[in-house]
């Protein structure tokens, strides 16, 4: 097989041409002159014996290996960043480093404790935390050192990690204020069918599959009204009257004024979360000492566990 030798700089332009959609975006952002642009696309395109993009009226857009390309090309990217930040440590002497990947409602709730304490405790170690709605399948990709990842079910077998369980936390239902329902200790998720929902999920995970099975075991679909991919911003669609969310607990947090969490029953929605070791760094102190941290926050109470108001 021919090796093709891919030149890094021009990889880097192809992806912001992808991104920004047009080589005028792409030579505004990175301070190129468009026929520089445009020259570098066609020196990768005869790099990869590939066609990249087509022309679409006065515009062009990647073709289908355009796109694959440029999805491997934000990930190399990524990777020679990581490098880059790696080399600026040492350089700074910061020995050590450890990146974490947790989903957005633990960065919310969780990770800001974990962090301040793992810096405070180990000030030579940088802990890059990322933000990643993470499954299995993900984490083997991505290869963080620790990982909170969700899943329903039964746990995979991720090579080269341990899975350490945290919680399985059941599902509750933010209900406007002044809901029919929401002075209730407990609803029988039933009782949501003739109700508006505000999705919260709009990436389909593992977290929007336990809710919608849910709603299949009682007897319906959901009606969604408006679609978002955010826990926050759901609760305050909610709040203002336009609908109901399903989600779980940790989720519901924060609920906002105008808004109350009930849990659900008949059948409950459960998400389980585990903490994903990299085998190569179980016996470092600073990973052993965030499994810990981890560990006690599943033990704080939490404000989504009543209703407020």
């Amino acid at each position: 097989m021919e090796e093709v030798v891919i030149d890094t700089h021009r990889l880097m332009i192809f992806r912001s041409v992808v991104a920004t959609g047009s080589v005028n975006g792409a030579a505004a952002v990175l301070g190129y002159t468009p026929s520089a642009v445009s020259q570098h696309l066609a020196a990768l395109q005869r790099e990869t014996k590939l066609r990249l993009f087509e022309r679409v009226g006065r515009g062009i857009e990647p073709t289908p290996a355009g796109r694959v390309l440029a999805a491997e090309a934000s990930r190399v990217m990524s990777q020679i960043d990581d490098l880059d930040a790696t080399i600026a440590d040492l350089r700074a002497g910061t020995v050590d480093r450890i990146v974490v990947n947790s989903f957005s409602s633990a960065v919310g709730n969780w990770m800001p404790d974990v962090v301040a304490t793992l810096t405070h405790e180990f000030p030579h170690t940088r802990v890059l935390l990322r933000t990643e709605e993470e499954t299995e399948a993900v984490l083997d990709a991505r290869r963080p050192d620790i990982a909170l990842v969700v899943r329903i079910g039964r746990a995979a077998d991720v090579p080269g990690y341990c899975e350490h369980e945290l919680v399985t936390e059941p599902y509750v239902v933010v209900l406007p204020a002044d809901h029919e329902l929401a002075g209730r200790s407990v609803v029988d998720t039933a009782e949501l069918a003739p109700y508006r929902f505000v999705d919260n999920d709009t990436y389909h995970g593992p977290c929007r599959q336990a809710m919608m099975d849910a709603c299949a075991a009682a007897g319906f679909s959901p009606r969604f009204v408006v679609e978002t991919s955010e826990h926050g911003a759901a609760m305050e669609f909610v709040a203002r009257g336009i609908g109901v969310t399903v989600l779980p607990r940790l989720g519901a947090t924060h609920v906002p004024q105008g808004a109350v969490a009930v849990p659900l029953q008949n059948p409950t929605p459960e998400r389980t979360i585990s903490v994903y070791v990299k085998d190569s760094r179980a016996l470092d102190p600073v990973v052993a000492r965030a499994l810990e941290l981890l560990r006690g926050c599943v033990l704080r109470p939490q404000a989504g566990h009543a209703k407020t108001a």
